[in-house]
């Protein structure tokens, strides 16, 4: 039997999809698929139904470098009802104990925001995607179950207060990947005294893409265009796949350099950078994707299309 053939377009780019409230990343991702009658369709990193905003979604060959979406920074902002602690640590779940917050300030608030910066250690809560000897922590939770988990160090680059409307305060976070907002929400409760838990929550940025730099595109807006005779307006709204590898250095290959990359060797480059990992480009300006510079100063090729 030959291999099971994708049907759908090929068709190839980033969409910065606004995931609406309530529904699963997953099913987001599915509808996009489904809209855009793509091939291949994969997202970079779960938003909880709770929660809105920003879910890039990959079609075709974009797939292939969404891992580098996953590992990337990212921005939310975040309301916390101080006083209550839920099950979930979010709207949610099930009240499990209320707190005064009488005597709590927007400076002592400050101080204890200061106190999350940098690198910190966070316990994944039970109801997540960590998997348990091979069961995701979430089913557990839903049986009643608890298990021990091991702390994780996560890096905290920004922790602003935006609004401060007690029992109510909305942050602004800019995190490393892995971080648990309802979490940080709940730890910041616990510093306090109150206990919290967040009622609201915003994804407003991933890596290179902020919503402060170019509004996300929602599920209606591409309902609506995909009802177009040609796909071609659709496409329009993808962004090109090296968009989310603008941060890395750009290096442009000489025909001989592109063929032995594309055989997997690695190829000296007059002046490229000494480390770290880079964008490829043929000599006609075309991404064939990312390579990681070696001890001897050759570029390896690590993820081409």
């Amino acid at each position: 039997m030959g291999r099971r053939q994708h049907s759908g377009r090929s068709v190839t780019g980033i969409l910065l999809l606004d995931k609406p409230l309530g529904l699963t990343s997953n099913d987001a991702l599915q509808r996009v698929k489904r809209l855009y009658r793509a091939a291949k369709a994969g997202h970079t990193g779960s938003l909880d139904p709770l929660a809105t905003g920003l879910l890039p979604c990959c079609l075709g060959d974009a797939t292939k470098f969404s891992a580098f979406l996953l590992d990337a920074d990212k921005r939310y902002r975040v309301r916390v009802r101080l006083g209550v602690t839920t099950t979930t640590a979010d709207a949610e779940g099930e009240v499990v104990e209320t707190r005064p917050v009488e005597g709590i300030d927007e400076t002592r608030i400050r101080e204890v925001l200061s106190g999350f910066l940098g690198s910190i250690d966070q316990l994944p809560p039970m109801y997540s995607a960590v998997k348990h000897q091979g069961q995701r922590l979430y089913k557990l939770a839903r049986q009643g179950v608890e298990v021990e988990r091991q702390p994780r160090q996560i890096e905290i680059f920004a922790l602003d207060l935006l609004a401060c409307d007690l029992p109510e305060i909305e942050l602004d976070v800019h995190c490393s990947k892995g971080t648990y907002v309802r979490t940080l929400a709940e730890d910041i409760g616990r510093e306090l005294g109150c206990g919290g838990h967040v009622s609201q929550l915003r994804r407003t940025g991933v890596g290179p893409y902020a919503e402060s730099a170019a509004p996300f595109v929602t599920l209606d807006q591409v309902a609506s265009w995909s009802e177009d005779e040609t796909p071609k307006r659709l496409d329009e709204l993808l962004l090109p796949l090296d968009s989310a590898l603008g941060h890395w250095p750009a290096v442009r290959l000489s025909a001989d350099a592109a063929f032995y990359l594309k055989q997997g060797q690695a190829v000296l480059i007059p002046q490229s950078p000494t480390e770290g990992l880079v964008r490829l480009y043929d000599p006609s300006a075309h991404f064939v994707g990312v390579g990681t510079i070696l001890d001897d100063g050759k570029v390896q090729p690590k993820r081409l299309i």
